[in-house]
């Protein structure tokens, strides 16, 4: 439709029609009123779409017409987040609550556990999301992604119309900002004279449009969608964000990453409530204590149903947000917050047989193959029941009818066996003497839970280490599934993962289902990685208890390969997270004579180790020792232990009397802080410390 109006008229008419539209969007989404039909707001919708298009120069992109806009993506590219999207450390019991307040006190003065009390809110089962707004306008939003780096989804963002493409006015915020009494918060955004501002929450689905989505589903006789959560992640991550608007997915926020003034963690419900988000103010509770956090986790665990959508738990966190930043960060984890998950979802079952698996380090693990059944959304057939102990403690026979939960919504596992439902045909469950794949006699070290294969050449141990080998974290070949490796190790063609790289077409055309096209593509991938990172390196090599994290550090302190292999067994122990078991795993490792020709034989097949820059621009900072603790905003921690060694600095992970610096930035760790002080080390931020570095 065509409007008789010049382009001034028009300019001034759109500028109204989005501060309305806009006004009942806070209105619907922010507090929960309506002020005229959705017809109404549709019909104005329409006109500022038809208007628009009359006067394509007046199209802005905090516009409500603009929610979907834009040609499919071919992928998503790559978001730094502010400070690393951390998760939450989970409790199922009282008794895991009670363990968590001990902790965190422990780390309090006196007073300061005199001052602790708690905010309290559902546990959202969404998909974490970060929303940065330049001016009042929504810049960037991203999903977590590894808690460093998100995937860039505004333009699926911009659909959901809880999201705000454009923040209430800067006057209409400042006074509803004092009339709460959120003083500071006022001051610091009239003193910038706009409000930047990066956000966190979750985007959601509610139970009635995923019930509706389903239906919808089994009317076209497509599949089901397991849970709301999967739904809303999934449509978040289509390339096409039309496809995320047909969707009608919801959003909830929580958090205010930068520092706006706010004091605690009520505040910032409070600010982004103001701002025009849609928060979870309604269901969320002050706690002075524990019992209070009990009592409200017991309200909505039985009344979850009142709540529009899925949660899964509550959160506690500390209210008080100086206490909450000197608790610092444990891990992944922030202490001063915990996840109070509700009980496991359940059903029963049968457990039809118990079978074994064989990991890469040897350890049998049984694993009950149940007669098919819904947990919590998910179809589940197999349970791991950890290892003979557990087995006994629950006293479950084959052919028990068993209750199966889903520990935290995610990890199937018998909880209980319903002994009064036995059968006669019920038999015992007896564990093996000897591995099942290869025959050997299984062992028990002294010390340990799981029965051990010890044959290193066992098939079922040498397939999953392949696998391990291969996998993204490590070599990340692409092609090598498990299928393909069993027909590898079963022609004979590999007996270690050096010998991959030897690997030629010719090998693998031959074998059943391999046509030549499909053969040179998996040479090529394997070919393509014979150059690794160290971190990646050391991961691939499976050490018994050394992860992803422990790899990264082993190679950040020891440069190469060769520093690796000789260190002592004090020296490894130096290093942060890594004790005597970690420790003697690695000495072990490196000691044993066959894996030292392993290493050899890799290095012969080509394969080359890609070892930190050690390039140095000065040595300006020679003879000055750092460490880091808190989350750095302006780059990363490795970045900046970079820096200082480039610059011919050393780094440690822990304080003592020959630390020269210790740089704080966010959530420092409240250990290194008190020893800090009481060794009298210099404590500086990490502004300073770019400073010195830059000059």
């Amino acid at each position: 439709m065509e409007y008789n109006m010049n382009k001034d008229q028009a300019g001034i008419r759109i500028d109204k029609l989005k501060k309305l539209i806009n006004h009942h969007r806070y209105l619907y989404h922010a507090l929960d009123r309506q002020e005229i039909s959705s017809e109404a707001l549709d019909s104005l919708k329409k006109e500022l779409f038809d208007l628009e298009q009359q006067f394509p120069e007046f199209i802005s992109p905090d516009s409500p017409t603009q929610r979907v806009e834009g040609k499919p993506l071919e992928k998503f590219s790559k978001v730094k987040h502010l400070k690393p999207m951390i998760s939450l450390n989970d409790a199922f019991s009282r008794e895991d609550m009670e363990d968590w307040a001990i902790r965190i006190s422990k780390l309090l003065r006196p007073e300061e556990i005199s001052k602790m009390d708690f905010f309290c809110e559902p546990k959202l089962d969404g998909l974490a999301i970060e929303l940065i707004y330049r001016s009042g306008i929504l810049e960037t939003g991203s999903t977590r992604g590894d808690g460093l780096l998100g995937e860039d989804i505004t333009q699926n963002l911009k659909t959901i119309e809880a999201i705000p493409l454009k923040l209430r006015d800067l006057a209409e915020v400042l006074n509803d900002l004092k009339k709460d009494g959120l003083l500071e918060t006022a001051k610091r955004f009239s003193e910038e004279g706009k409000i930047d501002i990066a956000v966190r929450g979750e985007v959601i689905i509610t139970k009635s449009d995923f019930e509706k989505i389903n239906s919808g589903q089994e009317r076209l006789g497509l599949p089901l969608y397991a849970n709301p959560r999967n739904l809303a992640a999934g449509s978040l991550r289509q390339l096409d964000p039309k496809i995320a608007a047909s969707r009608h997915l919801d959003s909830s926020l929580y958090e205010i990453v930068n520092d706006v003034g706010q004091k605690n963690h009520q505040e910032e419900h409070r600010i982004l409530h103001i701002l025009g988000f849609k928060t979870n103010n309604k269901y969320s509770r002050f706690c002075q204590n524990l019992e209070e956090i009990f009592a409200y986790q017991n309200h909505w665990q039985k009344d979850r149903q009142k709540i529009p959508y899925e949660i899964d738990g509550i959160v506690a966190r500390v209210d008080n947000n100086d206490l909450f930043r000197k608790l610092g960060v444990a891990g992944k984890a922030p202490r001063g917050a915990i996840a109070y998950k509700f009980p496991l979802k359940q059903a029963t079952t049968v457990v039809e047989d118990i079978k074994f698996q064989v990991g890469r380090t040897g350890a049998i693990t049984p694993v009950a193959s149940l007669r098919m059944v819904n947990v919590g959304g998910t179809a589940v057939a197999h349970a791991t029941l950890h290892n003979e102990d557990e087995i006994k403690r629950l006293g479950l026979k084959i052919g028990d009818t068993v209750i199966v939960g889903r520990a935290g919504d995610v990890i199937p596992q018998v909880v209980a066996v319903l002994h009064d439902l036995r059968n006669e045909g019920a038999r015992d469950f007896i564990m093996p003497k000897v591995c099942p794949s290869c025959g050997t006699i299984l062992v028990k070290p002294e010390g340990e839970v799981a029965w051990r294969c010890p044959n290193t050449d066992c098939f079922s141990r040498r397939e999953r280490y392949f696998a391990y080998f291969v996998s993204k974290n490590a070599f990340d070949i692409v092609g090598l599934g498990p299928k393909v490796l069993e027909q590898l190790l079963d022609q004979g063609l590999i007996s270690d993962p050096a010998d991959l790289f030897d690997l030629k077409e010719g090998d693998l055309v031959p074998l059943e289902r391999f046509a030549e096209r499909k053969a040179g593509k998996i040479v090529e991938a394997i070919q393509s990685k014979r150059k690794v990172l160290l971190p990646k390196f050391i991961f691939a090599l499976g050490i018994r208890n050394v992860g992803e994290q422990t790899s990264i550090d082993l190679a950040k302190i020891f440069g190469n390969m060769d520093n690796l292999k000789k260190a002592s067994f004090n020296d490894l122990q130096k290093i942060n997270d890594v004790g005597p078991v970690v420790a003697k795993s690695i000495r072990d490792f490196f000691q044993n004579e066959n894996n030292l020709k392993f290493l050899e034989k890799l290095e012969k097949s080509g394969v080359k180790i890609i070892l930190p820059k050690a390039e140095r621009s000065s040595q300006k900072l020679a003879g000055l020792a750092f460490v880091f603790t808190g989350e750095m905003l302006s780059l990363s921690r490795n970045e900046a232990k970079e820096r200082v060694r480039n610059e011919g600095g050393e780094v440690s992970e822990a304080v003592s009397k020959n630390t020269s610096f210790v740089v704080v930035g966010a959530n420092p760790g409240a250990s290194k802080m008190a020893k800090a002080g009481k060794l009298g080390v210099k404590v500086i931020t990490e502004e300073e410390f770019l400073r010195m570095v830059k000059n």
